[in-house]
């Protein structure tokens, strides 16, 4: 397992370093060119458009806070296929963001070397995409830590740039607002797409975030809701301060508009910002890059050299490496326009396909299933926005698609040839089917890998009481009967596991009732007894959804906790009545035990509660 080192400041530098870049630095001029002022407006669909990406990627990223998250929640979903699509798709989009930022690293050396050849422009984006391979290598924290720092000095410029730039604003220059159609803008804002791109992508670090559950979704938002903010105002200071003949096609837009409203010093900031936007992007790119086939070869996707770790470091180096040596290729012979428009195709497709997962997941009531944020509007904004990411697809033009298409067939054969017969794991969608062609169904290895993610994300260390729950007898009755017929079955399970008389036990459970009820809350019943002995404690987990009668003072009893101990145990008796009650207080417990497709659902629900843990020999 990788070390827990990025807390919520990290996971907000990297997901802001992540997304400004030359999204924001270059593009803008471009985008100018085809829809006027109205460029604005493209910015800001482009920030909703990667909402519902941005709320599936959280609710299923905290629920299974993994290496490659992007790439591991989608196969857990979808499958190997469709994980096999998501995680080279992830590796390569991100790789090659990153590598384009080291080539505007390289390009702003020309301003201290203005006779620098093309070749010295990628020897240095060679060499600065090397500075942070290192830094990878060494320590994902200092990573962190370096995003921190990179990012508040580059969103102190950007900042300092609209308020000073603000004053300039002429009304006039928004005037034509929309230069072109609206089917052009939106083509545009597929291309403004790729500026958000990089927000998601800090998910690929969710098994190195300290407390995933808090840290991972309030640093997206936050990161989200500056970057968002800081865009819409920079292009809209942007366009309002320089003339369309000037701005239209640029490819340095804000050191134009800095010229104008703030002189030389106004350029050398935004080029230090720019810079700043390179590597950050750079940095956190090869962090996030090199997740992906470190997740997809401990699952048998990629061969198992991508998956070591080092001791010392507790870094993969070998995804870092061979991430590293695609971003070097990329920069030495691959060209910039068509390459961005394609992975900002495999982006929609990427979001397009965790918006379909989350469905299915919440669709497969899988008990080990618990993400700390719920995206809301499930499921008709996730289908809403599969439907508008194919309308941004087929906008990208026909080369995008082609590359596209060129490589998913790749990734297709590589799954033929290597993958499929290697891999038996049952994904969710595969267990929603079975689930709705049949009640009875075997429990999935998903379910067991569910709860065992969920336990490490909440650090559970288990107790006693969960040692009892894991060997307890659970008994799932589907008809209504009497507290005498329940007390029958009880003497009947407990019997071999006690050594006693099933007819003892009954006798017991009965006498226990008639000195008081045992049901302590409307639906809810406690049948306890005492029983010979040293050192014996047993419990049992009851469900039964028509109802047991206890009598006609109380309501049916729907859940029942039964607990079995000897004289000696009375302590952790009380212990175990507790946890109980913290149980049962839990929100949607009822609803989930209610729910519940089996008996192993059953005890996951007790395992997986968020009670106070007791220690194993009773001692608080």
């Amino acid at each position: 397992m990788l070390r827990k080192e990025i807390g919520l400041w990290g996971v907000f530098g990297i997901a802001t370093g992540a997304m400004i870049s030359s999204g924001l630095f270059l593009l803008p001029g471009i985008v100018f060119a085809r829809v006027g002022p109205a460029m604005i407006v493209a910015y800001v669909l482009a920030g909703v458009l990667n909402l519902p990406a941005m709320f599936a990627q959280v609710e299923l990223s905290t629920a299974m806070p993994k290496s490659g998250g992007s790439y591991f929640t989608i196969e857990r979903s979808l499958g190997a296929l469709a994980g096999t699509l998501a995680g080279l798709i992830s590796w390569l989009c991100i790789a090659l963001k990153a590598a384009f930022a080291c080539v505007g690293i390289g390009a702003l050396a020309m301003l201290l070397f203005p006779g620098a050849g093309e070749w010295n422009i990628k020897l240095i984006a060679v060499g600065a995409c090397l500075f942070f391979t290192v830094v990878n290598l060494v320590t994902v924290k200092g990573v962190g830590h370096l995003q921190g720092v990179l990012v508040t000095f580059l969103l102190g410029i950007l900042v300092v740039y609209v308020v000073g730039s603000i004053g300039s604003v002429s009304a006039v220059r928004y005037s034509p607002f929309l230069t072109s159609d609206w089917s052009s803008l939106l083509a545009v804002t597929g291309m403004v797409f790729i500026s958000y791109g990089g927000l998601t992508k800090v998910v690929d670090v969710a098994e190195e975030i300290k407390s995933p559950q808090r840290n991972l979704p309030l640093g997206m938002f936050l990161s989200f809701a500056v970057v968002n903010v800081l865009y819409v105002a920079v292009v809209f200071v942007t366009a309002g301060v320089l003339d369309g003949e000037t701005l239209s096609g640029s490819l340095a837009p804000l050191s134009l508009g800095a010229q104008v409203t703030m002189g030389t010093v106004g350029v050398v900031a935004i080029s230090l910002a720019a810079f700043l936007a390179y590597a950050t992007t750079s940095n956190a790119g090869i962090l996030s890059a090199s997740r992906s086939p470190l997740a997809m070869s401990r699952d048998g996707l990629l061969p198992k050299a991508f998956a070591r770790t080092s001791q010392r470091f507790g870094t993969p180096y070998t995804a870092i490496a061979v991430t590293t040596l695609l971003m070097v290729f990329v920069i030495a012979f691959l060209s910039v326009e068509d390459l961005a428009k394609t992975a900002s195709t495999m982006f929609l497709i990427s979001f397009a396909l965790a918006n379909v997962s989350v469905i299915v997941m919440r669709r497969a009531r899988l008990e080990g299933y618990r993400p700390s944020f719920k995206m809301p509007l499930c499921p008709w904004l996730n289908i809403a926005a599969v439907v508008m990411y194919a309308f941004l697809i087929v906008d990208m033009g026909l080369i995008p698609l082609v590359v596209t298409g060129v490589f998913l067939g790749v990734a297709g054969i590589w799954y033929v040839t290597y993958i499929h017969w290697r891999i038996v794991r049952e994904s969710a969608v595969v267990y929603m089917v079975k689930s709705i062609l049949s009640k009875h169904i075997k429990r999935s290895g998903l379910e067991d890998e569910l709860v065992r993610i969920s336990l490490e994300r909440e650090e559970i260390q288990a107790d006693r009481f969960d040692e009892l729950v894991l060997k307890a007898a659970v008994l799932d009755i589907p008809e209504g009967i009497t507290a005498r017929e329940l007390f029958h079955r009880l003497a009947d399970a407990l019997a071999p596991r006690l050594s006693m008389n099933s007819e003892r036990i009954f006798e017991l459970f009965l006498a226990r009732e008639k000195e008081s009820s045992t049901v302590v809350h409307p639906g809810l019943a406690i049948p306890h007894i005492i029983v010979g002995g040293e050192n014996v404690f047993e419990i049992v987990l009851v469900r039964c959804q028509p109802g047991v009668i206890f009598s006609e003072l109380h309501a049916p009893v729907h859940t029942a906790f039964v607990l079995i101990g000897s004289s000696d145990e009375r302590n952790f008796h009380l212990k175990a009545l507790m946890s109980v009650a913290h149980l049962i207080q839990e929100e949607e417990f009822e609803e989930r035990w209610q729910q519940a497709r089996n008996v192993e659902q059953l005890r996951d629900i007790v395992l997986l509660s968020k009670r106070k843990r007791i220690r194993k020999r009773g001692k608080p």
